[in-house]
């Protein structure tokens, strides 16, 4: 395990160098909190109480998304560009025989860039957010614990949605566009366009049972005290029930991919 340690120390240091593209990223997660957020207030002033969120509950709700659109890589910006980059061009052959193992490799550098993204482009906004709205932000050291426990449960079904995805290129000839409809689809099925609270009939039943729920919509439902009790628990079972069908489902196409290369490199 040191060795993934020191891999996860190595990738915060990384994205630590990027000061500013983090400036930027700040500043633009900033300018498109306050327009989604006068947006809410448009729509909250219209139908009080929507998807059972007050005006206070709904503007949180737009900050938390704008903490966690990095950090949950739910627009990409993770390892998968290079890791698709490093099959195409068949680096990948190198890694596979390196004594050690590929998904924990990726892992452990995909929480060390979610830490950096929570603390350099999540902290700021959300406090710039407290300043300019009144947010419903919790009273209690458990509350935020809990939220943080979320948010990296949310993080593992990130990456193993991405590294699924990305291993595709052992397939395809170019993994790009299936990246391309995976980030799609984590942008509307997270919540980060709207809350999944706000989606009609069977479709909002659906959108809440698919992982993509466990980047924004479980978090924030955590943080803002729709989930108490043993109701934290059955969520926490329900992202780390994702997490852990998707991580063997990659652990099972790593290894078909792996004696692929192999029986090729023979």
């Amino acid at each position: 395990m040191r060795l993934y340690a020191v891999v996860a120390a190595g990738g915060f240091r990384r994205y630590a160098t990027y000061r500013m593209a983090t400036l930027a990223g700040v500043f633009t997660n900033t300018v498109f909190g306050f327009i989604m957020a006068y947006t809410y207030i448009a729509l909250w002033d219209e139908r009080p109480q929507l998807g059972g969120y007050d005006m206070s509950q709904a503007l949180t709700y737009v900050w938390l998304g704008q903490a966690l659109l990095m950090t949950c890589a739910m627009m990409g910006g993770g390892f998968e560009d290079e890791l698709m980059e490093r099959i195409r061009t068949g680096d990948i052959a190198v890694d596979l025989y390196r004594p050690a193992d590929l998904q924990l490799w990726w892992l452990a550098g995909d929480l060390s860039r979610a830490a950096f993204h929570l603390l350099g482009r999540g902290i700021v906004p959300l406090v710039l957010g407290a300043l300019a709205f009144d947010l419903a932000l919790p009273g209690s050291a458990w509350t935020w614990l809990a939220f943080l426990v979320s948010v990296a449960l949310g993080v593992v079904v990130s990456f193993a949605v991405r590294f699924l995805v990305a291993l595709s290129a052992f397939w395809l000839m170019d993994g790009a566009g299936a990246m391309q409809i995976a980030w799609l689809a984590g942008l509307f099925f997270s919540g980060m366009m709207l809350p999944l609270n706000l989606f009609p009939g069977w479709l909002g039943e659906v959108a809440r049972v698919l992982p993509w729920s466990s980047l924004l919509q479980v978090p924030a439902d955590v943080f803002l005290g729709t989930y108490a009790g043993w109701d934290v628990v059955r969520a926490y079972a329900f992202q780390a029930g994702w997490a852990t069908v998707l991580l063997l489902a990659g652990r099972l196409l790593q290894s078909v991919a792996t004696r692929r290369v192999v029986v090729q490199g023979g």
